[in-house]
């Protein structure tokens, strides 16, 4: 029905970049929200990012000023660039998407299968 599909996760240095993308396909009435989520080991799922379909953005106080996040509605995509990544970035990064699939059917949360995003010297 609906696939999340992520790429562009990896290893990276201390103060180096990455770019998450996501491509949403499927049965697609309406896309809402779209965001990107991590988990590290241990740890509880967190947000990081989220971006409404009217462009509004809200950011994790610990990657405000580092990430953006964006998206492109004609390609249901969302991206996430990171920048002066740190290693307690260092997670497995979720995209999230919430989107109808008809007129008449739920308002429902679909993810992704997880990118790993390392940050290490």
């Amino acid at each position: 029905q609906v696939q999340l599909v992520e790429s562009g996760g990896g290893l990276v240095q201390p103060g180096g970049s990455l770019r998450l993308s996501c491509a949403v396909s499927g049965s697609i009435f309406r896309l809402y929200a779209m965001g990107w989520h991590r988990q590290a080991p241990g740890k509880q799922r967190e947000l990081v990012a989220v971006i409404t379909n009217g462009g509004t953005t809200n950011y994790a106080d610990s990657v405000k000023g580092r990430f953006t996040i964006s998206r492109d509605n004609a390609k249901n995509t969302v991206h996430l660039q990171m920048n002066s990544l740190k290693p307690e970035d260092t997670a497995v990064h979720y995209c999230n998407a919430v989107l109808q699939t008809n007129p008449l059917g739920a308002v429902t949360s679909y993810w992704g299968q997880g990118t790993q995003v390392t940050v290490s010297s």
